[in-house]
């Protein structure tokens, strides 16, 4: 009877979130009113009321992660997010699991290189549990020590089998040269050897540290009101004190601009390669140009230029893509290729010629236009659900770019001129000094880099 009761719970919720993002499609995503208030105790609260279903969203962003770990510790952070559902003071893990269940609701906890997320998809008519829950792993978790060593052998179970896999070889690579000792250098979930020395107190001590109000942004939309959005507040975080916010130790990025080559041997018949090295943090004012600019070399899908000539023209690979990853700090520039071992080095040459080429000639009228057609047509893509606009406006709050940046956007796009392209492309684009990683059958590949 019980397990009837929660299948059908799922099966409603599930209809809901399938009508939720039928019928936001056909509203205007650009209209993101919220309010944002801070309270007494530091806490940033955003919240947006949306009626036309009854669901509620629920995003909190802790302002911590690798950078307020030490790197002999690294994934402490990590296994704090992976652990706040494991039991609280309140309840064990299976209560947790069960009373979530039952309610038909959603909620889980994920840390990233910049912060750690806690989401919390719940009805309206259960948003008091709902609620109860979401505080009670937010403000109370003890981190049993079994569930510790659980998670732990969990996770280092999950790094041995991706020592498998050729992108992560090549990524976790290609991070550690470009940053070096700076945390975005390891992984986030850590290594063997980092997570086998974390202990309960570590993670106990990291969470009273960093979880606290005035380190947090709640991001609420849904279908409630301010006055029930205040209530539940109250009522469940007003023991949430404010507290002294203890400082970052900075870790500098390393500046030395050098050609530096890692080659990984792997019985593969493709090689993997990436290129790249250090780009931009996400405050940076040419943000927006970089943006338009690499859509034009490798990030606009069939219509890039790598795209068009490795794949297109000289038929090397399925796919060859480049991006820039701006975080917090400065992150990094990178393009990426799958080919055969054999046309690795006429892959490798071409991502450097068109790297080169973006900084010696303005892109076309054409390409300007259509990436500024892309960019600001997918942009409403981005909030076409509650649960979209919920984590977008927690991020935009992270990254400080303004309550009006939704409607703004489009604006810091189509502003971008031939002359702010060329003159970024020479700016963030090295093809001389860059980090390359490629993990192939050496002997086939015969890499002359």
């Amino acid at each position: 009877m019980k397990s009837e009761k929660l299948a059908k719970y799922k099966t409603a919720f599930f209809l809901f979130i399938l009508i939720t993002i039928h019928c936001s499609l056909f509203t205007d995503v650009y209209a993101l009113d919220f309010n944002k208030k801070i309270l007494s105790n530091g806490l940033t609260v955003l919240h947006s009321e949306k009626h036309n279903i009854p669901i509620i969203m629920i995003t909190m962003i802790i302002k911590a992660g690798p950078l307020d770990e030490p790197k002999e510790k690294a994934g402490l952070s990590n296994l704090v997010a992976e652990l706040l559902d494991e039991g609280t003071k309140n309840r064990k893990s299976s209560e947790i699991s069960e009373e979530i269940e039952f309610i038909g609701a959603g909620i889980g906890a994920s840390a990233g290189s910049d912060y750690t997320t806690i989401n919390l998809s719940v009805l309206k008519k259960d948003l008091e549990k709902g609620f109860e829950l979401f505080s009670d792993i937010l403000l109370n978790p003890v981190f049993p020590d079994e569930e510790l060593d659980r998670k732990r052998e969990r996770i280092i179970g999950s790094l041995k089998q991706r020592e498998e896999d050729p992108s992560f070889l090549a990524g976790r690579a290609f991070n550690k040269e470009v940053f070096g000792e700076h945390p975005y250098g390891r992984l986030v979930e850590g290594s063997v050897e980092t997570l086998s020395v974390i202990t309960r107190d570590d993670l106990v001590k990291f969470h009273s540290r960093r979880f606290i109000p005035n380190n947090a942004i709640l991001s609420v939309v849904g279908d409630l009101t301010q006055n029930e959005l205040d209530s539940l507040i109250k009522k469940y975080l007003d023991s949430w004190k404010i507290s002294k916010l203890h400082e970052r130790q900075a870790t500098p990025m390393p500046e030395e601009k050098t050609l530096k080559v890692v080659k990984i041997e792997k019985d593969v018949t493709q090689a993997t390669i990436i290129i790249g090295h250090l780009g931009v943090s996400r405050d940076n004012p040419d943000y927006y140009a970089i943006s338009v600019m690499n859509y034009i070399l490798g990030g606009g899908g069939f219509s890039s230029r790598l795209m068009q000539k490795i794949r297109d023209d000289m038929g090397l690979a399925y796919d060859v893509h480049s991006f820039f990853s701006p975080g917090k700090e400065r992150g990094a520039f990178q393009a990426g290729v799958q080919t055969k071992n054999e046309s690795a080095n006429r892959a490798i040459g071409e991502i450097l010629k068109q790297m080169e080429r973006i900084r010696e000639e303005k892109v076309s009228d054409t390409e300007l236009a259509d990436a500024k057609a892309y960019l600001t047509g997918s942009f409403p893509r981005r909030l076409d659900t509650n649960r979209k606009i919920t984590d977008f406006i927690a991020t935009v709050e992270f990254y400080n770019l303004g309550q009006d940046y939704a409607e703004k956007y489009p604006s810091y796009i189509n502003s971008v001129t031939k002359e702010d392209v060329l003159r970024v492309a020479r700016k963030y684009l090295d093809p001389e000094n860059f980090v390359l990683v490629v993990v192939a059958d050496q002997k086939k590949a015969a890499i002359k880099y």
